[in-house]
């Protein structure tokens, strides 16, 4: 090494660093059993938690533990222009809400486990700069003073002459310079970047092997890139390949839209003589707009901001369940096969894995899987969860909830625990407060025309009559068989017909049907047409309740 090159390295990186051989001895190789995978979920702290980040992490997660493997949650906040504060402790929280669980990284308190760490990029400045001084030494990076404008002139020049744009060849102006020339720029007081001396050539092709997309014939990279800003702090491109290696990641499950970037990442792998890890891109989440597919756009679509499907109460294990069909197309043939199993025991695969498009998003989809979700809660689960969902969200229902929790219990419990099939009305904590408020009497409305509807039904009955005669036969301890026995009964009394087809058979017979005696009193009690059991609901609803309600 010259005495100009190792004076420039000097105040490139005046502070006294580790060796990579220092690095390398303090983060050994991982200690695996054959075939366990490490993965990793790396997000930028710059904003909410996207639904698709939701959708990598749990595919990178399930892969790592089926495997009897490591996950990391690391954050790549190299980018500190456009970080918001507080949004990586806002992904750690939401990965543990949805049960995806980290082994190694940042925790929702700010701290971190895992014996690999920093697992925050900023926080490993001194690891980044020790390589990049080396490749500076071995003559594989270099430093560059080219300004703005420059670079700007040069991307003009480029698209005038037709030539492909970006820092390369004989374009990369500052890539052949002499020591002594970068020495008298950085002692001017200009700034520098550190660029890689890419050895390729766009001209070569290169294959590549991505476990999702496939078998590819690509251009070699021979972009001399950005591996270290003015700042001091590598580009992603580079952070990665030395975080990925340091902390022994095995398989890198990411978006499709880093693809393009694979030779360039691939490259930096072989000039840093590591092995480069399995690379695994997988396709966005699509969405229907106008008939045609586009990617879920977090300026666009609501659905894709997680804090969308907290806000509507979605439980978390319906959307992990979600995303595991969009994953894997036989979640759905599992699930129904292995109804009562942990969504664990499910085995995601890479094979199924859908990679062309792209999964479609499918909100009907999501809410049926959510109503089955809900459907197999007990009643003291579901008011507790409704609870905690109302009391960040709706101040009201955690309010008429926490009242009478005995109360409340019952209504939530009406067609749930000890039946066959029990009701799926419900397929968010949200639709909780419209499913019971009409048992409460700040909430009950009875619309005046369906009263009016169903009192033209009984075509001429007094209605009077018919509801005193029902509620002298009523008895709250009457199972449903009982009773609807009972209506029948009173409603031959006042010619109704026993069923729609008797009434059918014969209009001029009858004055209606039993079901118009059950709608009146149904209105009546809860200002609505379609409900769970009658019967199931008056024994909640208590006689006092009942009474006040049946006035015609």
């Amino acid at each position: 090494m010259t005495d100009s090159l190792d004076k420039l390295i000097k105040l490139l990186f005046p502070e006294d660093l580790p060796t990579p051989a220092d690095w390398e001895k303090k983060y050994p190789p991982r200690q695996l059993a054959d075939g366990a995978m490490v993965t990793r979920v790396a997000p930028s702290p710059t904003g909410f938690v996207h639904f698709g980040g939701l959708y990598a992490s749990l595919i990178s997660e399930r892969l790592a533990h089926q495997s009897g493997g490591i996950f990391i949650l690391r954050i790549e906040d190299t980018d500190k222009k456009r970080e918001v504060a507080g949004t990586a402790e806002l992904f750690a929280a939401a990965l543990q809400q949805y049960g995806i669980i980290s082994d190694e990284g940042l925790k929702i308190d700010g701290q971190e486990k895992g014996a690999y760490g920093p697992y925050t990029q900023s926080a490993r400045r001194d690891i980044y700069r020790s390589y990049i001084k080396e490749l500076i030494q071995q003559g594989k990076a270099y430093p560059c003073f080219a300004s703005p404008v420059e670079l700007e002139n040069l991307r003009a020049r480029q698209e005038a002459q037709g030539e492909r744009s970006g820092y390369y060849g004989h374009f990369a102006t500052w890539r052949d310079k002499s020591p002594e020339e970068a020495l008298v720029a950085l002692e001017s007081g200009l700034s520098a970047v550190i660029r890689l001396k890419s050895p390729g050539n766009f001209q070569n092709k290169i294959i590549v092997e991505d476990l999702l997309i496939g078998r590819r014939e690509m251009p070699e990279n021979d972009q001399d890139i950005i591996i270290m800003k003015a700042d001091g702090l590598p580009t992603y491109h580079f952070a990665h390949a030395i975080d990925d290696h340091l902390m022994g990641t095995t398989h890198v499950v990411r978006g499709n839209e880093w693809f393009p970037s694979l030779p360039l990442h691939l490259q930096l792998f072989a000039i840093l003589d590591w092995q480069a890890p399995f690379y695994a891109h997988l396709a966005p989440i699509q969405k229907l707009d106008a008939g045609n597919k586009r990617k879920l756009s977090k300026r666009k679509d609501q659905e894709a901001n997680l804090e969308y499907y907290q806000s509507a109460g979605y439980p978390e294990e319906a959307i992990i369940e979600y995303l595991l069909n969009l994953a894997n197309s036989n979640f759905e043939d599992w699930r129904r096969a292995n109804p009562a199993s942990d969504n664990r025991d499910f085995p995601l695969s890479f094979k199924k894995l859908a990679n062309s498009s792209g999964p479609l998003f499918d909100l009907n989809k999501l809410n049926d899987i959510s109503k089955e979700i809900i459907a197999r809660l007990s009643a003291n689960e579901l008011y507790k969860r409704t609870l905690n969902w109302a009391q960040k969200y709706d101040k009201d229902l955690a309010l008429r909830l926490s009242t009478d929790q005995d109360y409340a219990k019952k209504i939530l419990n009406i067609e749930r625990e000890g039946v066959i099939k029990p009701r799926k009305d419900i397929g968010r904590f949200a639709e909780v407060k419209q499913e019971i408020e009409y048992f409460y009497d700040e909430g009950f409305r009875m619309p005046a025309e369906l009263k009016a509807e169903a009192l033209a039904d009984l075509q001429g009955v007094d209605s009077n009559l018919l509801i005193n005669d029902f509620l002298q036969t009523y008895e709250d301890t009457d199972e449903p068989e009982i009773w609807f026995a009972k209506l029948k009964t009173l409603a031959a009394k006042y010619g109704l017909a026993a069923s729609m087809s008797e009434y059918k058979a014969d209009p001029t017979k009858y004055h209606g049907q039993v079901g118009s005696a059950a709608k009146l009193i149904r209105i009546l009690l809860t200002g609505r047409t379609q409900t769970p059991n009658l019967c199931l609901i008056m024994q909640v609803m208590g006689k006092d309740r009942i009474l006040k309600r049946l006035k015609v």
